[in-house]
């Protein structure tokens, strides 16, 4: 199965670890009255879904491991050079905190007028040349996303996804 396949199926795993968890707590439980005896038969027992709550586990591990050694392995070409894909995920993170930084700031006016006349708030850069710093940034941020997204459909890795794909 190829990378990005293994992230959807994490993701998927992981709702179906809420799920039973879930289940467990709705058949751990029943409600009957003083008189009732306790039923014997149940659709599911807890013992099974915790067994299957094991086996998704197990998987969720292995399928974890499997994605991280690609990470590493992986290769993904950025302006920067080539980069594991891992720093490369990395590196895209901080361009966009980076560009929301520059964003910011160039949203500010150059001087503003604090409480009143009596103060004046002087920006020491221009708020033009920021807007261009977090477009080009954000361009940058967006080649490399496009880079990984592209490694990641490349990249295989060995996992029998069968019983959830």
């Amino acid at each position: 199965m190829n990378l990005a396949d293994a992230l959807i199926l994490k993701q998927l795993l992981h709702e179906q670890i809420d799920t039973l968890t879930e289940e467990i707590e709705n058949v751990a439980f029943i409600s009957i009255e003083a008189t009732e005896s306790i039923p014997t038969i149940q659709s599911r027992s807890l013992q099974d879904i915790e067994m299957e709550l094991e086996h998704i586990r197990l998987d969720l591990r292995q399928l974890d491991r499997l994605i991280q050694e690609e990470n590493v392995r992986s290769v993904v070409e950025t302006h920067d050079g080539p980069l594991p894909l891992v720093e490369a995920i990395e590196l895209a993170i901080q361009l966009r905190v980076q560009a929301r930084l520059y964003e910011k700031l160039s949203l500010r006016p150059k001087k503003e007028y604090v409480h009143g006349v009596a103060v004046i708030k002087h920006a020491l850069y221009d708020p033009e040349l920021y807007r261009l710093k977090a477009r080009d940034i954000k361009k940058r941020a967006i080649r490399i996303e496009s880079a990984i997204q592209a490694v990641r459909h490349q990249a295989d890795i060995e996992f029998d996804a069968s019983r959830y794909m």
